[in-house]
């Protein structure tokens, strides 16, 4: 069965996942962290790539990105993917490192986009690697929560619509992680990424199928119900 050709937009935020192939780790120390950051910064620049929130766990990476370009994504990580392999020099390691192509999905901005980026920042949290997710460092909540420098983030304008200043949205963002995402937003989330589907309404699912020319959401599985003609002959 051929591969579903990914679904990308021009300005439509696409939370992408990029594991390490067989779930086997990708990052073995501090410094390939602190490299896979430094080149994500330049690559994002030289793509034209938004990066709104990241989190890099041990065998996997989590972003939330923009852009003006629809392959602007694809270029970004064909770049990072090439740059970063140098982990099998550095451990003598020999294979594929990554997990065939990312996954992704575009995402709806209203009501789904900033419940995408919990979802992201929160992985550590779940995975429980930490109690809260200000505790790991490799991820975007310091930035986006409390004000620490990332030189790699471009907030989205629904973050900015949480405040009129910089220390208001801090505030409101760390009150959205009090509680925990409900589970049904969770599965929508993974099932979108997982599926190459769009995240969101079925209102928007509709608008980005029209825009791409195929669905963009699950179908039913199995064949079409068939309708029985009542014996009066009446359908309805």
């Amino acid at each position: 069965m051929p591969r579903r050709a990914r679904i990308a937009l021009p300005n439509v935020p696409v939370h992408l996942i990029q594991r390490g192939n067989n779930h086997q780790p990708c990052f073995f120390a501090d410094e390939d962290y602190r490299r896979y950051l430094d080149w994500l910064t330049e690559y994002a620049g030289k793509t034209g790539c938004r990066i709104h929130a990241y989190v890099l766990m041990t065998n996997h990476v989590h972003l939330l990105i923009s852009a003006d370009r629809a392959d602007a994504g694809g270029a970004l990580m064909k770049s990072l993917g090439q740059r970063y392999v140098y982990v099998n020099r550095v451990y003598r390691r020999s294979g594929t490192l990554w997990e065939g192509r990312f996954r992704s999905c575009p995402v709806q901005e209203e009501d789904y986009l900033l419940g995408c980026q919990r979802y992201i920042e929160l992985n550590p949290v779940r995975a429980n690697m930490v109690a809260h997710p200000a505790e790991y460092r490799w991820s975007s909540y310091r930035a986006n929560a409390q004000g620490v420098a990332d030189a790699l983030m471009q907030p989205h304008r629904l973050y900015d619509s949480l405040g009129s200043d910089a220390a208001s949205r801090q505030a409101a963002y760390r009150e959205l992680f009090r509680y925990e995402l409900e589970p049904g937003l969770v599965d929508e989330i993974r099932r979108a990424t997982n599926g190459n589907f769009a995240l969101g309404s079925a209102r928007f699912a509709a608008e980005v199928a029209e825009m791409i020319g195929r669905r963009a959401m699950p179908g039913h599985s199995g064949r079409p119900r068939k309708l029985v003609e009542p014996e009066s002959g009446e359908l309805f």
